[in-house]
């Protein structure tokens, strides 16, 4: 496969050039060229466009993705982060089930009104003290307040 322009590796990479451009900024990716005012990358660059892709969507920040990296541009990738990153997912998980279920609660509660519903009154008050925004939260624990 030959050189793709950026437009090439925008539409492949279904990005727009801006993002391309500001990839590169950062050092997470870069042209080999150019061909006339358009910027040139190698084929390559859609597998690690498809990395970075995978790393935002997981909740990495740039820096992060960016240190993923060698510097050869092959993946180096820390599985100790990865774990850690997926720690932190499990509890925004539960923290949105948690969250998810009250709601629910709150909708179809018999009580006349949601406030004067036992367990809405409870998770107002977990929200009250702060402990909703934790991410040590967890469903069981909240589910013994609803």
């Amino acid at each position: 496969m030959s050189d793709l322009d950026i437009v090439q590796v925008a539409r492949r990479a279904r990005v727009p050039a801006s993002t391309l451009r500001f990839y590169e900024e950062k050092g997470l990716i870069a042209s080999i060229g150019r061909r006339g005012l358009r910027r040139l990358f190698d084929p390559s660059v859609l597998e690690r466009l498809a990395l970075i892709s995978l790393g935002r969507a997981a909740g990495f920040t740039l820096d992060e993705i960016g240190e993923m990296f060698d510097a050869s541009g092959r993946p180096r990738i820390d599985r100790s982060r990865l774990t850690a990153k997926a720690d932190e997912l499990d509890d925004t998980i539960r923290r949105l089930v948690a969250m998810r279920d009250g709601l629910r609660h709150a909708a179809a509660c018999p009580a006349p009104s949601y406030a004067e519903c036992p367990h809405f009154r409870d998770i107002v008050r977990l929200a009250g003290e702060g402990k909703l925004d934790w991410p040590t939260v967890r469903k069981p624990f909240v589910a013994e307040a609803l």
